[in-house]
C-alpha cells in the first residue's frame, strides 16, 4: 500500500474532474448568493445554490468584463463553468466562464438596472431638461453616414427651415466602439458650440443593435452638454436609456428634425397673418387719426383764429377793469381808515391840548414838571404854551391836599 500527500491527492482529485467530459463544460442553473465583486483584481466571487445544495464559484476578469449585465444576490442565472479543485484548500467549485439571467435576457436586465441606477441619481430629471431653441441657425446631427437616418433627417430638415444650418458628425451607432464615437462626437459639438440643438440617433433595430445608445458614458454625455439634445433612436416603440438622458425624445429620426426646427410654411403663413393683421391695425389708426384732424380743423381755433384774439381781448378788458374798480375800492377804504386814525391822533396830541388854554412845564432839561415836588423856589421853569414860551423863577411851591 502507498501513502500520498494531501498535495497528491488534490491534485489527482483535480485532475479527474477537469478530464470528465461531463463536466468541462457544464451548465448549471442556480441562486447567487454571497456575491463579491473583488474591484482590485476584476474577478466575481460568488455561490449558487438551490433548496438543497450549494456550490462555489468564481469569474475571472476576463470573462467578467463580457456581461452585459450586474450580477446580485438573489438572482437566478444559468452559468457556463468548468468543474475543478482549489487545491490550497480542498474544496471543488465552479469556474464560470458565461453567465445569463434565467428567464429574462442579459441585454433586458441591465437595461432596466442601469436605468433605475441613473434614474435615482437624477439623470433623467425633466427638471434638469434643457428648452429646445425655436429658430436655432446651427443644427447638429450625430448618427451613421448611412442608411435612412441621416437621409431623413437632411431631408426633413431642407425641406422645413433651409435657414437653418447643418453640423453633421458621422459615427458608429453599432457595435463596440459606437458608445464611444457618439461621446466623442457629443463633446465635440460642445467644446466648439458648434450648433444651438443636438439630433443624436439612429435607425431602427433589435435590442443588440440599438445598445450603443444605453450606454452609461453616453447617457451621461448626453445630460451635461450645455447644447439641448433631442434623441431619435429607431421606431415608435422603441426606447433606449440615451431617450431618457437627452432633453428631448423623437419617435423617429424624421421627428427629431421635425422637433428641432420651425415649418418654413407655417411661418410664412404666420407672417402673412401678422402682416394682414398690422394693415388692418394700420388702416384702422389712420382712420382714426383722419377723424381727429377733421374734428380739429372744425374748431374756432383753426378756422377763425381771430376770434381767439377778440374773445382773449374781452377778457383782459374785463379784468382790467375789474383791477380798476377793485383797487379804488381798496384805497378808498384805506383813505377812510387813515382819516379816523389821523383824528385820533390829533385829539390824543400834546398841541391841541395847549389850544385849549392849557401850558407844559418843563425844566431845564426839558423834562416835563408833573409834580410841585419835583421844583424848589429859585428853580427855573419854563411853561409852554400854544404860542410861545414863559421863563419863569418858581417863588414859592404849594402841594395842593389830595382829595
Amino acid at each position: 500500500m502507498s501513502v500520498i500527500t494531501v498535495s497528491q491527492l488534490n491534485r489527482y482529485v483535480k485532475m479527474l474532474l477537469e478530464e470528465d467530459p461531463h463536466l468541462t463544460p457544464v451548465y448549471v442553473r442556480g441562486e447567487i448568493s454571497n456575491f463579491v465583486n473583488h474591484y482590485k483584481s476584476g474577478h466575481l466571487y460568488f455561490s449558487l445554490k438551490d433548496e438543497g445544495a450549494l456550490v462555489k464559484a468564481v469569474m475571472f476578469r476576463t470573462y467578467a468584463s463580457r456581461l452585459q449585465f450586474q450580477p446580485e444576490s438573489g438572482m437566478t442565472v444559468i452559468v457556463r463553468a468548468r468543474v475543478s479543485l482549489y487545491e490550497k484548500d480542498g474544496a471543488y467549485q465552479l469556474y464560470v466562464e458565461d453567465m445569463q439571467p434565467d428567464g429574462v435576457g442579459a441585454l433586458q436586465l441591465a437595461y432596466e438596472q442601469l436605468k433605475k441606477r441613473l434614474e435615482e441619481e437624477g439623470l433623467f430629471d425633466p427638471a434638469r431638461k434643457k428648452p429646445i431653441p425655436a429658430y436655432p441657425r446651427r443644427v447638429g446631427v450625430i448618427t451613421s453616414a448611412t442608411g435612412a437616418a441621416v437621409r431623413d433627417m437632411l431631408n426633413v430638415l431642407g425641406r422645413r427651415y433651409p435657414l437653418a444650418k447643418v453640423v453633421f458628425i458621422p459615427v458608429l451607432v453599432q457595435g463596440e466602439e459606437a458608445p464611444a464615437q457618439l461621446v466623442d462626437a457629443l463633446h465635440r459639438m460642445n467644446s466648439e458650440k458648434a450648433a444651438d440643438v443636438i439630433l443624436i440617433g439612429r435607425g431602427g433595430g433589435s435590442l443588440e443593435e440599438l445598445w450603443a445608445f444605453n450606454s452609461e458614458l453616453l447617457c451621461r454625455a448626453v445630460a451635461a452638454s450645455d447644447i439641448p439634445v433631442i434623441s431619435a433612436v429607431g421606431h415608435e416603440t422603441d426606447f433606449t436609456l440615451c431617450d431618457f438622458a437627452a432633453d428631448l425624445r423623437a419617435p423617429t429620426p424624421s421627428a427629431a428634425a421635425e422637433l428641432a426646427v420651425p415649418d418654413k410654411q407655417e411661418l410664412l403663413q404666420r407672417l402673412s397673418n401678422m402682416e394682414q393683421r398690422l394693415q388692418l391695425q394700420t388702416t384702422a389708426i389712420l382712420q382714426q387719426k383722419t377723424a381727429a384732424l377733421s374734428a380739429l380743423k372744425s374748431k374756432k381755433a383753426l378756422s377763425s383764429p381771430g376770434y381767439f384774439v377778440e374773445q382773449a381781448g374781452m377778457r383782459l378788458d374785463y379784468l382790467t377793469q375789474s383791477f380798476s374798480r377793485r383797487a379804488e375800492a381798496v384805497l378808498s377804504a384805506a383813505g377812510t381808515r387813515l382819516a379816523a386814525s389821523a383824528a385820533r391822533l390829533d385829539a390824543l396830541s400834546p398841541l391841541a391840548v395847549l389850544s385849549r388854554g392849557y401850558a407844559i412845564p418843563q425844566d431845564d432839561r426839558g423834562t416835563v414838571v408833573r409834580s410841585v415836588s419835583a421844583v424848589a423856589p429859585g428853580n427855573p421853569v419854563h411853561l409852554k404854551m400854544q404860542d410861545g414860551v414863559l421863563h419863569l423863577t418858581v417863588d414859592r411851591a404849594e402841594k395842593t391836599e389830595e382829595m
